[in-house]
């Protein structure tokens, strides 16, 4: 399994999805390394295993040296409502004027450029960035998007067909249980401190009022002024707390009454799965895949309407937890399912099973 490099440093729900996954797959046999360094010996593997088709500069070099067969987890976020509509930075005023692709190439160059960030080959620059995602799918064995929205959009965004398998994100049955002991309380948010994750709307659709919400999240390094604005506006019954590793969230969302993640954009949503396997009621942005995952038993919202926010938050509060929605994240979003469907993939490209 090849990650970003960045993977353990700036954590995100990928990184949980990969350490997870590469767990649940050795638990079944299957002989897996997760590595985000750039010199491998290709020689000891039968099969790569790659994340993150947005950042196609982590990615091209391996395919191209190793002569290897691969599979790419997508994780195919997109950003370009958010970048285009709503940031107020250089970067939104470049997102009017350039393609989405073409403003990703830049911002890999700047960073190659200005602040010594790696590329797995220096032909993604030749490339660009679209064609060196085109490139990718093209060669891969499989794709394994979270959701088939998720494959639909790369399909579509690309206009390349490629075999896929659908590999749901999860999470832990015996971490993530529905305690009844404690009071419910707390408005909660898991996520990464950045504008796509949109805290800075809920913050001014729920400021002043009766709920006491807590943020938990990694500042994204690129937006300290998005976080700077985020408590400059956060009134007495708003907190923050850094990044949380999953044990530590645990006490958090046994006390959250409703879990919010109105999010300009999500594959899933980590946080949510976890927080509505726990017993929280979810309020969700309507954007993304995440209906496919959450079907009629979340409350959504418009990420850039606070009255949206706000009423979706007041329909949450007053409504009992959703039975429906445990037994179905128990049920279908389990690590062993993803293990399941993700070795079921590898056997499909190398043609044995692993399992003994």
């Amino acid at each position: 399994m090849i990650a970003r490099p960045n993977l353990f440093s700036v954590s995100g729900g990928d990184t949980v999805q990969i350490i997870k996954t590469a767990s649940a797959l050795k638990d079944i046999g299957v002989d897996v390394d997760v590595l985000i360094h750039s010199n491998i010996d290709y020689s000891k593997y039968n099969l790569l295993h790659f994340f993150n088709i947005i950042d196609p500069e982590d990615i091209l070099g391996h395919t191209l040296k190793s002569n290897l067969p691969y599979v790419v987890s997508t994780i195919y976020v997109d950003y370009k409502e958010y970048d285009k509509l709503h940031r107020k930075d250089t970067l939104g005023v470049l997102s009017k004027i350039f393609p989405h692709d073409t403003i990703e190439y830049f911002k890999t160059l700047a960073k190659y450029i200005y602040k010594g960030e790696k590329v797995s080959t220096l032909k993604f620059f030749l490339k660009g960035h679209r064609r060196s995602i085109q490139c990718i799918i093209k060669n891969a064995s499989l794709l394994l998007p979270n959701s088939e929205s998720e494959y639909q959009r790369l399909e579509k965004d690309y206009s390349i067909k490629q075999k896929y398998i659908v590999v749901p994100n999860a999470i832990d049955p015996i971490l993530f249980k529905h305690d009844e002991q404690y009071e419910r309380n707390i408005i909660l948010c898991v996520a990464r401190i950045e504008g796509r994750k949109n805290q800075l709307n809920v913050i001014r659709a729920l400021k002043d009022t009766s709920y006491k919400v807590i943020f938990i999240g990694a500042i994204s390094p690129n937006q300290q002024n998005y976080y700077k604005q985020c408590k400059a506006e956060a009134t007495e019954n708003m907190q923050f707390f850094d990044f949380m590793n999953q044990e530590q969230l645990l006490d958090y969302y046994s006390k959250a009454k409703v879990h919010i993640l109105a999010s300009w954009f999500e594959t899933t949503g980590l946080s949510n799965l976890e927080a509505g396997a726990m017993g929280c009621n979810l309020v969700v942005g309507r954007r993304g895949d995440v209906e496919e995952y959450f079907d009629n038993n979340v409350e959504y919202c418009e990420p850039g309407d606070l009255q949206s926010i706000r009423t979706a938050v007041e329909k949450s509060w007053n409504k009992d937890a959703s039975s429906t929605l445990q037994s179905k994240i128990f049920n279908n979003f389990t690590w062993k399912v993803t293990a399941k469907k993700t070795h079921e993939a590898y056997q499909t490209i190398l043609s044995y099973d692993t399992i003994r």
